[in-house]
């Protein structure tokens, strides 16, 4: 239990993947043991590839019937003792929504890889968007916290991926990887180590699989069929699973402690590059696929003697809100290009101290390079 190395599946080496189909291979590496989804623009591809490799390896896939099905067995197959995970895209995370919050009342491991498309609803099946962050944590009803992770590249995608499961299995929550059309659809060269670092749940046998007096607030998670005695319920429950609707001090207790195990461990849990901010008086602030376009043109920028630095956003969810309070009292400007219209832009006035500068693409199209510079040119 615990931390531990293994071998890759794939050879190490180089290979050529698209974003899809590096989720799959970062599954895999992960020893995801059960994937079910439903097809859906930009995320098929993923499941067409899982539903072959998974034979290969000794994994189980299942098509289900729609989104709501699939995250509902892959709660059952965490449960049963299997890492396991889901893949979807934008109408069907918000079918998604009603069990995600039953997965973080009931401490339940599970990875969602949500491939955005431009919505709302149906929207623009095959083109691109960013407007699912604020779902990823505001989507399901009530108090309560999870984890989103943000990717670039094809690369991020294998190895954010396998961080997902570890977190979901270190945190016992969901963990979305939020990938994006033109990360999902892009062809990239990644590098894949001989060694895999992974982070399976720990257990304890006859120890309460809802409470725990460890200062981290993660309970050790038994399986059915080691004969532990499990009640799973989504209401309000002690450390046992007993049902507790009633009572007031034993809700605030639970629901603290799902806030805190995140909170407590925040600075462990967020990840994020820099890119010249020590002169800096205008930051770029960016995530995802964005940022690519973002880098470029702040290093073409810089190139004319302009001060201006990247701060990139790997961890979307818990927020970089102290890091945000440091860099804005360092700089005159923040500058946030979203491929939505300022989703977290608007979190990160909650926590500036400077002026901050919403840029919001909605076309379906990429945030082009020149359209940044054009708009920092203005800045600056």
């Amino acid at each position: 239990m615990g931390k531990q190395k293994v071998n890759s599946v794939l050879p190490p080496g180089s290979y050529y993947f698209s974003g899809d189909e590096a989720v799959a291979e970062g599954a895999i590496a992960a020893r995801c043991g059960y994937c079910a989804g439903y097809p859906i623009t930009p995320a098929t591809e993923t499941l067409e590839r899982l539903s072959v490799r998974f034979g290969e390896v000794g994994a189980a896939f299942m098509q289900m019937e729609d989104e709501i099905a699939s995250i509902c067995s892959c709660i059952g197959a965490s449960w049963a003792g299997a890492k396991a995970m889901t893949i979807t895209s934008g109408p069907g995370f918000s079918l998604m929504q009603e069990a995600i919050g039953y997965a973080v009342f009931t401490e339940t491991p599970l990875v969602l890889v949500d491939a955005q498309r431009s919505g709302p609803s149906t929207g623009q099946a095959t083109r691109v968007g960013s407007g699912d962050i604020m779902q990823a944590k505001w989507g399901s009803h009530g108090d309560y916290l999870a984890i989103a992770l943000s990717p670039w590249s094809v690369q991020e995608l294998y190895d954010q991926t396998i961080s997902a499961f570890n977190l979901a299995e270190r945190f016992r929550v969901p963990v979305f990887v939020m990938a994006e059309e033109a990360t999902a659809h892009l062809h990239e060269r990644i590098e894949v180590s001989a060694e895999v670092e992974l982070f399976n749940r720990e257990k304890k046998p006859g120890a309460p699989p809802f409470g725990t007096e460890e200062e981290d607030g993660v309970p050790p998670m038994p399986v059915f069929g080691d004969g532990e005695k499990l009640l799973i319920t989504g209401s309000t429950h002690d450390e046992w699973g007993v049902r507790k609707i009633t009572h007031p001090e034993i809700h605030r207790k639970l629901v603290t402690r799902l806030q805190k195990k995140i909170l407590n461990r925040s600075q462990e849990i967020i990840q994020y590059d820099s890119h010249y901010l020590d002169d800096a008086q205008v930051a770029v602030i960016c995530y995802g696929f964005t940022a690519r376009s973002a880098l470029f043109a702040v290093e073409q920028l810089r190139g004319e003697g302009k001060k201006i630095g990247v701060l990139r956003l790997k961890t979307l969810w818990p927020f970089a809100d102290e890091l945000i309070k440091d860099i804005s009292s360092r700089v005159g400007k923040i500058f946030v290009p979203e491929m939505n219209m300022g989703q977290v832009a608007g979190e990160i006035k909650k926590y500036a101290a400077c002026e901050v500068v919403s840029y919001g693409q909605v076309t379906g199209e990429i945030i082009h390079p020149h359209t940044i510079i054009e708009q920092l040119r203005r800045l600056v």
